[in-house]
């Protein structure tokens, strides 16, 4: 029997939902609260289903998204959610049946690029995704971070920190991501509903925990970050606090957020631990402690997945820091972005045409996706034979060209 791949109707989005939950090995049960719940947020034309006998056995979402880029611009993405296979339909194409689907259709609608967080490393290449965002966690051990016990809980910059609630952060939380997105690469746009769930409003799969709110307002009273963490309660002989403060999210449109921030964290009375969650490789976090030491990676590994639908928007939506051009020749044998592209860039803008040129560099399409944040070196690339260095001294531009001063970071998973 041909398996169909389509759209799911509202009367069988349950059982996509039970599938789904299945393929992520939670419990494939599906209420109908959670139902009435998710199913506003969801947009069905966009939420592929594969159905045998009745009984969902491969599901796949996608939902618009913005994408900050280098300089602060933005981007379209389709972003891809939610996809499994049932370990009882495997190797029959249905992924790859799923996502060309969707990739067709995001190439139709003029989104620049696809967007996924990748459960799998091996997975997603082959559809020409490439990582373009890496999230780095520490563990850090007070103890020995050196931070002085009796200095006072205000900021030294003038500024201050304010416990909040939720309520206060679904009002204040939005404006600052939105200004940290303006700052930086790899920020994915986080609407109403993600600051609702973030906040606890909303079905969780997880019983919720009520974290602590911490707000860092300047000078002026202007909010310019937000902790969220959590606290255990765990003592030694019953007598010694060894709490660990969990950060759950951290955003820091300053640098003197960041550090009163990661500074107020790292001093909380009976904490001896502090998690960081996911950040960006490049976070303040380490050096600012007097011991750096006392930081520990603990997780390093790649977050956001880019897929290029459109070089000339993807090339032409950021900024450069200097001026140069090169002729790329891009391999997407499965795709729309293939072909030969001259890149002419400078401070002031960028222009990204065909051409019919010599090529100075030649990589596939996943390779653009992981270099398109300024993230990854096209000499490391060259050097692992990911890309071809026709012109010499064309990797070493490109570099100086693509890179950004900040290493991009995605805090949001989806």
């Amino acid at each position: 029997m041909v398996l169909e791949v389509r759209p799911v109707a509202e009367s069988e989005y349950a059982e996509w939902l039970r599938a789904a939950r299945a393929g992520f090995l939670l419990p494939p049960v599906v209420s109908d609260a959670e139902v009435a719940d998710r199913l506003p947020h969801i947009d069905l034309a966009r939420t592929l289903g594969v159905f045998d006998r009745g009984r969902a056995v491969a599901t796949f979402r996608s939902f618009t998204q913005e994408l900050s880029t280098v300089g602060g611009g933005t981007l379209v993405a389709d972003a891809v959610s939610n996809v499994t296979v049932s370990a009882t339909h495997r190797r029959r194409g249905l992924l790859r049946r799923m996502m060309a689907a969707d990739l067709a259709a995001a190439t139709e609608r003029g989104d620049a690029v696809a967007t996924l967080i990748a459960a799998e490393y091996p997975i997603y290449g082959r559809y020409g995704f490439g990582p373009a965002t890496w999230t780095t966690q520490w563990t850090v051990d007070v103890r020995r971070a050196g931070l002085d016990p009796r200095r006072s809980g205000r900021p030294e910059d003038g500024g201050r920190i304010d416990f909040a609630d939720g309520e206060e952060i679904r009002k204040t939380g939005p404006g600052l991501h939105r200004r940290l997105a303006a700052a930086r690469a790899g920020i994915v746009g986080r609407d109403a509903r993600g600051w609702d769930l973030g906040t606890g409003l909303g079905h969780h799969t997880t019983p919720w925990t009520e974290p602590f709110y911490a707000v860092y307002r300047d000078e002026d009273g202007t909010p310019q970050g937000y902790a969220a963490y959590t606290c255990d309660d765990k003592w030694e002989d019953g007598k010694q606090p060894l709490n660990t403060a969990a950060v759950r999210d951290l955003i820091a449109v300053t640098p003197a957020a960041e550090r009163a921030l990661w500074t107020f964290l790292c001093s909380l009375d009976w904490v001896t631990t502090v998690t960081s969650g996911h950040r960006a490789p490049d976070d303040l976090l380490p050096l600012l402690l007097p011991d750096p030491r006392a930081a520990r990676v603990t997780t390093h590994a790649d977050m956001l997945w880019v897929r290029v639908l459109d070089v000339a928007k993807v090339l032409e939506g950021r900024t450069y820091g200097t001026s140069g051009g090169l002729v790329l020749d891009v391999r997407d044998a499965d795709g729309p972005a293939g072909g030969r592209y001259r890149l002419d860039a400078s401070p002031d803008g960028a222009a990204c045409t065909r051409t019919t040129e010599s090529a100075d560099l030649v990589l596939d399409v996943a390779e653009l996706g992981t270099l398109s944040l300024g993230d990854e070196s096209v000499v490391r690339l060259a050097a692992l034979g990911r890309v071809e260095e026709v012109t010499p001294g064309a990797a070493a531009l490109a570099d100086l060209l693509l890179r950004s001063p900040r290493r991009p970071w995605c805090p949001d998973v989806f």
